[in-house]
């Protein structure tokens, strides 16, 4: 992508109402636009980089065994009387009539439509077990939409939600989705900790919650240092089998939220040189709750004993639009973003330092041409512009790597590479400078963790 024709509407001062580090970012990189109190627009960088989160969570999933489909924003009301939430749910939910005084929601999750599906058309324990997830745009009236997409009003959630003939079964269900998580975190470039909490109105007597360590997270956690630098399982991991040891091994070590630890326990389990106590960033959250839904909703299938059994259920969520601030908080620096490669917007971009010098734009044009045949996502900033201001764009927006050359470098035949993460730079042969970039490139991709 040339900069000179791509939309990145950049700025160069601090925007005012931004309280946190990833809303001054966001507005400044011309990722989001504000429309309204907790309401945004995704401009193209912004949405970029939201599709390469999407896509690491749709292959995550997928592989666990999850099956994709996609429900609509608007719910009937009187689904959720059926599970006795309508009423219970709180002034977050947008209540809406339509021309025909129907009540409906715009809804803030979706175990009820989905349990509509499942038992209309699930009827035996041969279809079982069975998991459903979508992603889609879903809306809560906060009270104090705040910190950008961080606490807005509408967001962007993959929800999924599994059905089991009991509770044996739904929890290993349970451990698949964990499992999944910890995979999708990590190839996103975070290090994400399972931390016991509370199920709220969710309902169900299993949960945890996804947090990443940041000064501004909202709430305070605690944990064991081991679980900062643990291995993740690798693709090969069998979600066929039982994942219970991978489970047990991750939860033996203590990490609790604030609303569920207990300090007595906490001290009583973890080596006080191996506690961390720290603020974090709730990025994902999944819950076992049994025949909460299913039992009200009639949600059963004949088992093998040709009885009717009321199938068991959990719910496994991943805020997309709260993971991008979140990865922003957790990689930045004074000069900007700093994208892991998985989820930039671009793997690394050309410098032309003297745009409109004939010889320098043939050189460049060809070498952006070589990159892109060879799969590199690439922005060529191309602009008329000071090298100073290029150079600020590229921090600032977060791009991990930038390729520089200009007239100077091209009579010598040299080039140089910017790593943005350390601001090491190194100067090679024009000639080997392609294989160079895919070299640095290609293992951070994260595929194959």
């Amino acid at each position: 992508m040339r900069l000179s024709r791509y939309f990145l509407p950049v700025l160069r001062d601090v925007p005012k109402e931004a309280e946190i580090v990833s809303h001054r970012l966001m507005l400044r990189a011309g990722m989001i636009r504000q429309q309204a109190s907790g309401l945004y627009s995704w401009l193209p960088l912004g949405y970029k980089v939201l599709m390469k989160v999407q896509k690491i969570i749709e292959e995550e999933q997928n592989r666990s065994g999850a099956i994709e489909l996609l429900m609509p924003t608007i719910q009937s009301a009187d689904l959720w009387r059926e599970s006795g939430r309508y009423d219970a749910y709180g002034k977050e939910m947008l209540r809406i009539e339509d021309r025909h005084e129907r009540e409906f929601l715009y809804g803030p999750t979706n175990e009820e439509m989905v349990t509509d599906i499942f038992r209309t058309y699930v009827k035996s324990y041969k279809d079982l077990p069975l998991n459903l997830y979508h992603i889609q745009w879903k809306f809560r009236d906060e009270v104090r939409p705040r910190f950008g997409t961080m606490r807005s009003r509408e967001f962007l959630m993959k929800d999924a939600y599994s059905f089991d003939l009991d509770k044996d079964r739904a929890v290993a269900a349970y451990e698949r989705m964990f499992v999944a998580y910890l995979r999708t975190y990590a190839r996103m470039g975070l290090t994400a900790i399972p931390m016991r909490a509370d199920t709220g109105p969710i309902g169900g007597d299993l949960s945890h919650e996804w947090i990443i360590l940041a000064e501004t997270g909202e709430s305070q956690v605690f944990c064991h240092r081991d679980l900062l630098d643990k291995p993740i399982p690798g693709q090969d991991v069998d979600f066929r089998g039982d994942l219970k040891p991978i489970f047990n091994d991750w939860t033996s070590l203590y990490a609790a939220t604030e609303e569920m630890v207990d300090q007595a326990e906490y001290e009583a389990a973890v080596p006080e040189d191996k506690r961390v106590s720290a603020r974090g960033i709730e990025v994902g959250h999944i819950f076992y709750f049994g025949t909460k839904y299913s039992e009200p909703m009639k949600a059963s299938v004949t088992g093998n004993d040709g009885k009717e059994t009321i199938v068991h259920m959990g719910s496994y969520g991943i805020g997309l639009t709260r993971v991008v601030p979140a990865i922003i908080e957790a990689s930045h620096d004074e000069n900007g973003i700093i994208w892991p490669v998985s989820v930039a917007p671009f793997e690394a971009v050309l410098v032309n330092l003297k745009a409109g010098d004939a010889d320098t734009d043939a050189a460049c044009d060809k070498l952006y041409a070589e990159l892109t045949a060879a799969g590199l996502d690439m922005l060529y900033d191309d602009r008329d512009q000071p090298a100073g201001s290029k150079f600020a764009t590229a921090d600032l927006v977060g791009i991990p790597y930038q390729l520089i050359l200009g007239p100077r470098g091209l009579k010598s035949g040299e080039v140089e590479i910017k790593h943005r993460k350390t601001g090491e730079r190194e100067t090679l042969p024009l000639a080997n400078a392609v294989e160079r970039l895919k070299g640095l490139i290609e293992p951070q991709r994260m595929n194959d963790i």
